[in-house]
């Protein structure tokens, strides 16, 4: 038998250009590259399809963000890690940690319900099928890669893929001037919040001379004397970004007008994802990048959750219920003064020695928060689909039309309250509340007690709508909800009973949500 001819010697320019391959872990990388792909896949059907059947898109949408979900689950047994350094295997840009699936679950998540609640909107609006659902999954897939994102580089691209898309989203009304005008308004402060990101990760570059997070950090412990100033303006200018799209104030004038000029659908996709890449992108830079700095960060997010959760529920507060679009106004001012709320452990990972585990309570919260956030604006779309103007008198005597409704946006409403039978808000907030004691944070602990109950008026106010006795005419001259009965949808209903069904399981269970703040993610 010949014996095998033995392999010739690699060249120099071989061996550099094997050395310079990275591998990746497509199993890690799985839950963003899904909805990417299904973004392709639907807008190459779009091509195909007859109009008669383009609500398949949506269809094809949701199975592909179902897909993209259950793949975290190969995913839980541990870290994972890809497109890491040749010459330094512990260096990578992405890891599949248990803070990135914990925010994949709920991105995914949340966007496969956008999806549902989306199909009827998309139909009975009239918003182009294709483009719709494109956009959507584009922006599902920016927002799962940006909390595995473990460099500076992928961290901004994630951000970007995940808002750009959000821009057209919020626009896609043709011929609507107010849609028009919340995508102007939208974009151009996120844009100049983007600016002013990539000005600060320019200098925090410029004074480390690296990019992955890791490494950062390194840097910013070590930095040179004659160039601490530059680093210090590069992680103030870094938090602008991030900032900007958990709609901190004073980052948050864009809301309420980009939630009422919005597709009620795509309101909600904002509300909640918009918050999820915010807050961990935040999480990221802070806790994993810029702890050596955390005496500039910390005070500065300290202020600021406390003028967000105060900003938002005392505009809130002085929401005329007979006003056109109140329903979603209240809803957009309630999102800002819940971003207060999830600032709180963040700005008080900055005075404890274990900030990993400080930063749990928001995960926990925003788990929460996402979850019956969704289910509110379930509701509005149902009743906004013969109250166009989705006022909150609106929503009088919605009991006798739809009492299963009315009972799931009660229970939403108390839940974001935090009062019974609401528990799963109820601990979620006292998490908070207890990531701020714990930090010495008792000021913005005083403050934080002080907003929920500033919040109160407003959250029953309009609970209490729902149950009065529905009256000729609402105090604006609409019809009251009692006296119009819109055809439920299976999409629409399965969307609001699936949020329900999870909101009284956690509220049951507490500690499904609660554990994320009792352990380390990061």
């Amino acid at each position: 038998m010949t014996p095998p001819m033995p392999m010739p010697p690699m060249t120099p320019t071989a061996q550099l250009a094997q050395s310079a391959v990275q591998s990746v872990d497509w199993l890690a990388i799985a839950p963003p590259v899904l909805a990417a792909l299904g973004a392709v896949a639907v807008l190459v059907a779009d091509l195909f399809l007859p109009g008669h059947r383009k609500p398949l898109l949506g269809w094809l949408a949701t199975g592909f963000l179902a897909l993209a979900a259950l793949s975290l689950l190969p995913l839980l047994d541990g870290d994972r890690t890809t497109f890491c350094l040749t010459g330094d295997p512990a260096v990578c840009s992405y890891a599949a940690d248990p803070f990135a699936l914990a925010v994949q679950f709920l991105v995914l998540g949340a966007a496969l319900l956008t999806a549902l609640l989306s199909m009827t909107a998309v139909r009975e609006e009239g918003l182009p099928g294709g483009e719709y659902w494109f956009l959507l999954l584009s922006s599902a897939a920016g927002a799962a890669l940006l909390p595995a994102s473990r460099d500076l580089a992928t961290l901004i691209v994630a951000l970007e893929v995940a808002s750009l898309p959000s821009f057209a989203l919020v626009g896609l009304r043709r011929g609507d001037g107010r849609s028009a005008e919340a995508a102007l308004k939208f974009f151009l402060s996120s844009v100049t919040a983007t600016a002013v990101s990539l000005l600060g990760v320019s200098f925090v570059y410029a004074a480390t001379g690296a990019v992955h997070l890791d490494r950062v950090a390194e840097g910013l412990r070590e930095v040179d004397p004659d160039l601490g100033t530059l680093a210090a303006a590069g992680v103030a200018l870094t938090l602008v970004g991030f900032a900007f799209k958990t709609a901190a104030v004073p980052f948050h004038f864009w809301v309420p007008d980009t939630y009422a000029g919005a597709p009620l659908p795509v309101a909600a996709y904002l509300s909640v994802i918009g918050k999820a890449v915010g807050f961990s992108g935040l999480i990221l830079v802070t806790v994993v990048a810029f702890p050596a700095y955390d005496h500039v960060w910390g005070p500065v997010l300290a202020v600021l959750a406390a003028l967000t959760m105060t900003g938002g529920n005392v505009a809130a507060l002085r929401q005329r219920p007979g006003r056109a679009h109140s329903a979603v106004r209240l809803l957009a001012w309630s999102s800002v003064g819940q971003a207060g709320y999830l600032l709180v452990p963040i700005a008080a990972a900055a005075y404890t020695g274990d900030p990993a585990t400080a930063v749990g309570a928001t995960v926990a919260y925003a788990l929460m928060y996402a979850t019956v956030n969704l289910g509110a604006f379930g509701v509005a779309v149902q009743v906004g689909r013969t109250a166009a103007a989705n006022r909150i008198t609106d929503y009088r005597g919605l009991w006798s039309a739809h009492p299963l409704a009315a009972l799931a946006l009660a229970f939403f409403l108390l839940c974001l309250a935090g009062l019974p039978p609401g528990i799963v808000g109820l601990f979620a907030k006292v998490a908070v509340f207890s990531a701020a004691v714990d930090a010495g944070l008792g000021w913005l602990a005083v403050v934080m007690a002080v907003n929920v109950v500033i919040a109160l008026p407003y959250y029953l106010a309009w609970t209490a709508q729902l149950f009065r006795a529905p009256g000729a005419e609402s105090e604006a001259g609409a019809a009251p909800a009692a006296r119009v009965r819109p055809r439920p949808t299976a999409p629409l209903t399965a969307a609001i009973g699936l949020a329900a069904a999870l909101g009284v399981v956690l509220s049951g269970a507490p500690q499904l949500v609660m554990r994320f703040a009792a352990g380390a993610l990061l």
